[in-house]
């Protein structure tokens, strides 16, 4: 049996839509206008114990949504979700100390008091025992480096330190399913590398079930082989990060630096020039042709460099967003 598992989830929500200006107040007296904005539409899925799953998509996708009907914090329209055996929205205690829902954009410590005070009050909420408190903080505290910050006043905290506290609390109560939603959003590039470092150490020590929601690529690349690709509230692709890409990656990048100014007369034949200047050209090819193109180009003109790229992952994702089809 799957630890977690989602049957035909939906989520809708209705939305008054008023008219701008004082007329439009005044009829709304009278007549009120709602539509129904499907935020998360008939979708089911399954995750085993100790996978970390990239859940995708555009903003409105409808991810976060998903993230709080798993964690029990909203009730869907309608569809099953099964979590460890239990059905979140009954808010049951021993579910809730099973999981936790880490958000990017929202705060969970005293912003006027040190993390080591929001610990202390996390430790009695959630009923920790002593000695499992102490080594679980200790091991965290180590894993992300906050031994010199623990007693600063959260608000004199750098963002991403405050981050990483805010993981730590989350993490305290040892949950068994880590919800992730954007956990790097406004941090600098290196300590989105740490938080993401972190993840993947925790995944493995714990064993610990992770949905990860992110923005940033980078964050799905190194740590998820599975991604869930959402949009409109539908899912558009279930399975392998690889194997999506191996998929939308049928051309390939030729970039060109000649000894000598050319022409791109016979450039053409070979591929779509994506740019061109007579000493640097960039060439779009299909990738079973990149052989022969490579070929011809090295034997008929005098090259500097060449070098050969797959699409970026961000091009193959928007794309996907784009057609709606994977």
């Amino acid at each position: 049996m799957a630890t977690l598992s989602v049957s035909h989830l939906s989520k809708h929500f209705r939305i008054y839509k008023k008219e701008a200006g004082l007329a439009g107040s005044i009829r709304s007296f009278f007549k009120r206008t709602y539509e129904t904005s499907k935020a998360v539409d008939d979708i089911s899925f399954s995750i085993e114990q100790g996978e970390l799953v990239g859940f995708i998509g555009p903003n409105g996708a409808g991810k976060t949504t998903t993230l709080k009907c798993l964690s029990g914090l909203i009730y869907p329209t309608s569809g099953e979700i099964n979590v460890l055996g239990y059905t979140p929205f009954d808010r049951n205690h021993e579910y809730l100390r099973s999981i936790s829902l880490v958000m990017g954009q929202k705060s969970q410590l005293w912003w006027d008091l040190p993390a080591m005070e929001s610990y202390l009050l996390y430790k009695e909420m959630y009923d920790i025992p002593e000695m499992h408190f102490k080594k679980t903080l200790d091991e965290l505290v180590t894993l992300l480096d906050l031994k010199e910050i623990l007693h600063v006043q959260v608000r004199k905290l750098s963002l991403g330190q405050r981050m990483k506290c805010e993981l730590v609390a989350q993490l305290l109560h040892s949950p068994k399913i880590l919800f992730l939603d954007e956990p790097t959003i406004g941090l600098d590039i290196v300590m989105q590398q740490k938080i993401r470092s972190f993840v993947r150490e925790y995944n493995k020590k714990y064993n610990a079930t992770i949905i990860l929601t992110s923005h940033y690529m980078d964050d799905v690349k190194e740590l998820c082989k599975r991604i869930i690709i959402i949009n409109h509230g539908r899912i558009l692709y279930d399975g392998s990060l690889d194997a999506v890409v191996s998929k939308h990656t049928q051309l390939k990048k030729i970039s060109i630096i000649f000894e000598k100014p050319t022409t791109q007369d016979e450039l053409e034949k070979r591929g779509k020039i994506l740019s061109f200047d007579g000493i640097n050209a960039t060439l779009e090819v299909n990738k079973d042709k990149v052989a022969a193109v490579t070929g011809y180009i090295l034997s008929q003109y005098s090259v500097i460099d060449l070098t050969i790229e797959e699409p970026q992952i961000e091009e193959i994702i928007s794309g996907i967003f784009s057609s709606s089809k994977v």
